[in-house]
């Protein structure tokens, strides 16, 4: 199993059928759905929890983790590998509850995702896309390293507002082979 230690108490962990309550509890939220793409549904029900446990607990490696305390998971965070000409690319994509929100909790798991697909993927570049109205979301990319590539002008289309999308990308350092 692949759990990974974030300190003060926080791990990213693979997500476990019993997580389903409280995936709903947290996930369940619009201020969350908002900022994530259609395929996160609102409401989030236990269906959907249950749905969505089934299908990351096959994965081979891990892709997909809870951002848990040792009591429950209160976000998510992922690394989506690209395919095809972009094979050594991967989208990473994180939540977390919104009562945890301010807390350092999200640039952690983000710092340790990064660690991870690194280490574990034969990866030169990890990207992630957020939404112009979500300051606090490219501020966490921020702290871990990424930069600012793009701005894609009324690119996307959430909550009945089209709105730019906000492209962040980090290059693995310099002094690792390419292959």
């Amino acid at each position: 199993m692949t759990n990974i230690a974030l300190g003060d108490g926080w791990e990213l962990r693979p997500w476990r059928s019993s997580d389903v309550q409280a995936l709903v509890k947290y996930a369940n939220n619009r201020n969350i759905w908002r900022n994530l793409r259609d395929g996160f549904p609102y409401p989030y029900t236990l269906d959907d929890a249950r749905t969505f446990t089934e299908r990351v607990a096959v994965e081979s490696p891990v892709t997909s983790f809870a951002i848990a305390s040792a009591s429950e998971p209160v976000g998510g965070i992922s690394v989506q590998r690209q395919g095809d000409v972009a094979r050594r690319s991967a989208e990473i994509g994180y939540w977390l509850g919104e009562p945890f929100w301010g807390q350092g909790i999200a640039t952690k798991a983000t710092l340790a995702i990064v660690e991870y697909a690194f280490a574990r993927f034969d990866l030169v570049r990890l990207h992630a896309g957020v939404f112009e109205w979500n300051p606090a979301s490219a501020r966490v990319l921020e702290k871990t390293g990424f930069t600012l590539e793009s701005r894609e002008r009324k690119s996307v289309t959430k909550d009945g507002q089209t709105v730019d999308a906000l492209v962040y990308a980090l290059i693995r350092d310099e002094g690792h082979e390419d292959r």
